[in-house]
């Protein structure tokens, strides 16, 4: 397990440029089992889930390389058709290479996925996508058989805007024949960023960014290359950072867009924010107060996984915060851990109620999720003392050198591997 030690205290000051994004770059390999292809993608962050997917790539038989952030993947001696357990439990998004690999084989057979446990979540929108175009789906115990010798256009509508479910049909479309209409569909940018990607692949493919997205027809290419985009969620991680010690930040390499709804509440909160072309710059010189009502959404909304940050960055602020979680029903799970450091928070249900502090003491705490296990360490930058973080694992799924970071910006935060939890 990886221990997080920070000693609190210290304001952030300086500059950095923000990863290339985790929940892009997974779709966008998975893609890339289409056809026969060579891609070559750029800005690719180290990651455990990135890790997990390249070894996904590899056990079906194609030919990997990784140099820095540069990913090389040749799709074309791809011979398998199925992943084994122990590979899908490594990450929850791991069920999108299901519209993948049924594009490319006229077969799948995936077991569950995994990832950080953050309530239900169903993949019944994936395989109703797939039924859509003419796949056949069973379940039997833990794995999931879909066949479809041939794919065919037709109308996908999502019960709700699933970012994978989106992903999963985009994807598949791609291969089949005719048109197909995608309705419900998510916005996020992942999406646009998916359609990208796709277009270059050889895919006409229009609307992502809105609810309709149309697949007309796909002409592969043979040889490709995609530059990933800037991680929201890192940079959100930034500037809750920034909330949570005091100081001046900026952030480059950042399209401010992606991130309006995190620094509108940040600014609501009295930080200041200002937004160029590619970057952004947070300075919380004074104590924030209670903002604006949290509440998860869909993109455009607020993005639950933010919410464990913007969680971290309230502690201290004087007054109240309140926040509504609508996506995942355990998302609140750092909360416990965060009173441990002294803060005052209480939950029911789907709400979530912070009564700002004066101050934060370190503390021994656990993180049991991603986005979670970074919320403690944020709250670590403005405690008193030494917070020591147990991560089993979750952090580096989502950061690419957070410490480092960190670090870079005048944080004291030092993580190393250890048998003992300290707890």
């Amino acid at each position: 397990m990886s221990l997080w030690r920070i000693k609190g205290g210290s304001a952030l000051e300086g500059s950095l440029t923000v990863q290339g994004a985790k929940n892009a770059v997974l779709p966008i390999l998975a893609a890339t089992i289409l056809k026969g292809c060579e891609t070559e993608f750029t800005n690719c962050p180290v990651l455990r889930d990135v890790e997990a997917s390249l070894n996904i790539l590899r056990y079906l038989g194609c030919q990997v390389e990784r140099q820095e952030d540069v990913i090389r993947v040749d799709s074309r001696p791809m011979t398998g058709c199925s992943i084994p357990h122990e590979l899908m439990r490594e990450m929850r998004s791991s069920v999108i290479f299901l519209g993948a690999v049924l594009a490319r084989c006229g077969e799948a057979r995936l077991s569950m996925p995994g990832g950080c446990e953050l309530g239900p979540r169903p993949i019944d929108l994936h395989l109703n996508a797939m039924e859509a175009l003419g796949g056949r789906v069973r379940q039997e115990g833990g794995e999931i058989f879909c066949s479809a010798p041939v794919l065919r256009g037709g109308s996908i509508h999502l019960e709700m805007p699933s970012v994978g479910a989106t992903e999963n049909a985009m994807i598949a479309a791609c291969a089949a024949k005719g048109e197909t209409v995608i309705t419900n569909a998510a916005r996020e940018p992942e999406i646009t960023a998916l359609q990208g990607f796709l277009r270059t692949m050889g895919a006409d493919i229009e609307g992502a960014g809105t609810p309709v997205i149309k697949v007309h027809s796909f002409a592969p290419a043979d040889r490709t290359g995609y530059r990933i985009m800037p991680d929201r969620i890192a940079a959100a991680t930034m500037l809750c950072a920034c909330a949570c010690a005091g100081g001046d930040v900026e952030l480059r390499g950042i399209d401010p867009c992606h991130t309006e709804s995190v620094t509108e509440n940040l600014e609501a909160m009295g930080a200041k924010v200002e937004r160029y072309s590619r970057r952004l710059r947070i300075r919380c010189r004074e104590r924030l107060h209670g903002g604006r009502t949290v509440i998860t959404q869909p993109y455009p909304g607020f993005p639950t996984d933010a919410q464990p940050l913007m969680m971290a960055a309230s502690l201290k602020a004087s007054g109240t915060t309140v926040f509504v979680e609508n996506i995942f029903s355990e998302r609140y799970r750092q909360a416990e851990e965060l009173k441990r450091l002294g803060a005052d928070i209480r939950t029911e249900g789907r709400v979530a109620i912070v009564t700002g502090v004066e101050r934060l003491r370190g503390a021994p705490v656990l993180a049991e999720d991603l986005r979670g296990g970074a919320s403690l360490i944020l709250a670590g930058l403005g405690a008193e003392g030494e917070t020591i973080v147990t991560d089993r694992g979750h952090v580096e799924r989502g950061y690419e050198g957070l410490d480092k970071a960190l670090n870079a910006l005048g944080a004291q935060v030092a993580k190393y591997e250890s048998d003992t939890d300290p707890r």
